[in-house]
């Protein structure tokens, strides 16, 4: 018998997005055995697990792009997610009251995902702004 969900939000942002991972993995277990099912339950097993997977990648990062894009992977992931958790819920193949709230967490993670991409955009504003003045300063004061 599967687990129930655990739907508990820890701080930590890896932590909540294998959390997640785990949740849909054993929500996946839980829908009917047809192909349909068994094709889109592929499909948001791998997307939400993604999730996580880049924001790992991104805190292993060189440079604000670099950073800047794997958190935007992560973000497509979460949207992704989304759409499947949709999808599954219309067609008929997953009772709202299961898919829902991982819908919703799925949404959530995009949200915090959002605000990293949007805090990293303006560091690096803030970085390039800086070293313009800088460079401005020294051409202006050399003889």
């Amino acid at each position: 018998m599967p687990q129930p969900l655990s739907m508990e939000r820890p701080w930590d942002l890896r932590e909540r997005s294998i959390l997640f991972a785990v949740n849909v993995i054993r929500f996946c277990r839980t829908l009917p055995r047809t192909p349909e099912a068994a094709e889109i339950a592929t499909q948001v097993r791998r997307s939400s697990s993604s999730i996580g997977a880049h924001y790992v990648a991104a805190k292993r990062n060189k440079s604000d792009p670099d950073y800047i894009s794997k958190i935007s992977g992560g973000i497509e992931e979460a949207d992704e997610s989304t759409f499947w958790f949709d999808l599954l819920m219309r067609a008929g193949i997953a009772e709202e009251s299961g898919a829902s709230p991982l819908r919703h967490e799925a949404d959530e993670l995009a949200k915090i995902l959002i605000g990293c991409r949007s805090t990293a955009i303006e560091r690096q504003a803030r970085t390039k702004a800086a070293a313009r003045r800088l460079r401005k300063r020294i051409a202006t004061s050399s003889p």
